[in-house]
C-alpha cells in the first residue's frame, strides 16, 4: 500500500538557491522557440507570471527558476515541468527514496526523468526511469537538461513540417492534432528513447546497445576506484557512476541482492553520481 504525498513537503532548509543569471541563457532560448512556434510549442507560466494559482510545491532550489517559466508543452507532451502539481510514490518512483529527495522533470507512462537532490536540497544529475526502473544518467544538472530539451525541439521543429505531409499528405500540414502527434513522436526519438529505453524491447540492436552502456551494483566495501562519499546507514550495495559518460545506465531491479527488490530503495550521494541502495 502506498502513503498518500502530502501537498506541501518538509523541504531541506536552508536550501543553496539555483541563480537564474546561470540559467537564464537556455530559459531565453526555449522562450525564443515557443514564440517562434506558437502553433506547436508553449511556454508554461512561471509562479511569478502566470494568472491562475499553481498547486506546485517545488524544491526552494528552484524558487528563481520557477517564478519565471512553469516548463514547456509540446506534442502533447509536457516536456519540460517545473511546477509539478501532483506527486506520486509509484510507478517509475517505486525505488527512489523520499519524495524531498528528487523532482520529476518529465513524467509518462510508466517512465519519468528525475532531478537529483541532496540532503541538503541542492539539486544534482538528472536521471531517466524507464518501465523497467532501470536509471540512466540524463544530464550533469538541470541546465544539462534543459538544453537537450531545447536541442530535442529545435531538432524535432525543424522535421515537423516535412514529416506531417510524408504521413498524412499535404493538406495535414495545418491541422493542429496531426501536428501534434507528430510533434510528440518525434521528440520521444530525439530526447526521451534513449534515457528512457522506449521501444527498445522490439528492437534487438538497441536493446544490446542499452546493455552494454549499464554498469554493475556491487557490494559497497567493493565500489569505485576511488574513496566513496558517506553512504547511508545500512546501505548494501553502490553503482558508482562517477567519471560515468551520460547515458550511464543502472538496472537496480535486477542486482543480485538479498531480498525483495521492492523492498530497496535508492538514496543519491555524489551530486546523484553515485547510488546506494538501501533496504527499506
Amino acid at each position: 500500500m502506498t502513503a498518500p504525498v502530502p501537498s506541501h513537503l518538509s523541504w531541506p532548509a536552508p536550501a543553496a538557491v539555483l541563480p537564474i543569471r546561470d540559467l537564464r541563457p537556455i530559459v531565453d532560448r526555449l522562450s525564443s522557440t515557443a514564440t517562434s512556434h506558437a502553433q506547436d510549442v508553449t511556454l508554461l507560466p512561471g509562479l511569478a507570471t502566470g494568472e491562475e494559482e499553481v498547486a506546485a510545491d517545488p524544491p526552494p532550489a528552484l524558487e528563481q527558476i520557477v517564478d519565471e517559466i512553469g516548463g514547456i508543452e509540446a506534442g502533447g507532451l509536457r516536456v519540460l515541468d517545473l511546477l509539478v502539481e501532483e506527486r506520486v510514490d509509484v510507478g517509475p518512483y517505486t525505488l527512489l527514496g523520499e519524495h524531498t529527495t528528487y523532482y520529476p522533470l518529465y513524467e509518462g507512462e510508466d517512465v519519468a526523468v528525475v532531478l537529483t537532490l541532496d540532503d541538503a536540497g541542492t539539486p544534482g544529475a538528472v536521471h531517466g526511469i524507464g518501465e523497467d526502473l532501470a536509471l540512466t544518467l540524463a544530464a550533469e544538472d538541470l541546465a544539462g537538461w534543459m538544453t537537450q530539451v531545447a536541442d530535442a525541439l529545435e531538432a524535432a521543429l525543424a522535421q515537423l513540417d516535412a514529416r506531417v505531409v510524408e504521413l498524412h499528405g499535404e493538406d495535414a500540414a495545418g491541422k493542429d492534432t496531426l501536428r501534434a502527434e507528430v510533434l510528440g513522436e518525434l521528440l520521444e526519438q530525439h530526447l526521451l528513447a534513449d534515457v528512457l529505453g522506449l521501444g527498445a524491447e522490439d528492437d534487438p540492436e538497441r536493446e544490446a546497445a542499452l546493455a552494454a552502456r549499464e554498469l554493475p551494483i556491487v557490494a559497497a566495501a567493493d565500489a569505485g576506484a576511488g574513496p566513496l562519499p558517506t553512504l547511508p546507514e545500512g546501505a548494501t550495495a553502490v553503482a558508482d557512476l562517477r567519471g560515468a559518460p551520460l547515458g550511464a545506465r543502472v538496472a537496480v531491479i535486477d542486482a543480485e541482492l538479498p531480498g525483495d527488490p521492492l523492498d530497496w530503495h535508492v538514496a543519491w550521494r555524489a551530486g546523484g553520481r553515485v547510488l546506494a541502495v538501501v533496504p527499506d
